[in-house]
């Protein structure tokens, strides 16, 4: 599943507006035009040539922007503690897997528990254990980490738009 797809699949699930994926992109320190947000929210064609294609790519780095953003956008702006500096360090490494971040993120973005991501998954008809959930949450590296595979990340966010969406 690449980034715009999932970028596409978690747009639907929660019900955003275009104006709004250009405000939570904003909020993510990505600059985004409205006329870019529907080049962005298509999926993008293997068969056509990269040269004909319209379509922007979203990389790794603005997925993880934009669920920067879908933080602020949901929760507002955390006010930095004190003796913490104000600048946000970049939580991901370039190797961590993004659908790890996807979970993690969209976990602290609508306030969820862990049961409600269970119920979510559940849902989408799968069962996953709160194990399962708890080593798929864990930072890489941890010796329990287990990598978020495409099915558990498009499952997730089926089990998003079916709960929010009816």
């Amino acid at each position: 599943m690449d980034n715009n797809d999932i970028l596409i699949r978690l747009r639907y699930a929660l019900d955003i507006k275009n104006s709004d994926v250009v405000e939570i992109f904003k909020l993510g320190g990505v600059e985004v035009t409205k006329l870019e947000v529907p080049q962005i929210l298509t999926k993008s064609n293997e068969d056509i040539d990269a040269e004909d294609d319209d379509n922007i790519r979203v990389t790794n780095r603005m997925l993880e922007s934009f669920l920067d953003g879908l933080i602020i956008f949901k929760r507002g702006k955390q006010e930095p503690r004190p003796g913490q500096t104000d600048t946000a360090a970049s939580s991901s490494k370039s190797h961590e897997h993004i659908n790890n971040l996807l979970l993690k993120k969209v976990k602290i973005a609508l306030a969820l528990t862990s049961e409600d991501v269970l119920d979510i998954f559940e849902k989408a008809g799968i069962i996953v254990t709160k194990g399962e959930l708890g080593a798929l949450l864990r930072k890489e590296g941890h010796k329990n980490y287990k990598e978020c595979g495409d099915k558990f990340a498009r499952n997730f966010l089926k089990g998003l738009a079916i709960k929010y969406r009816g």
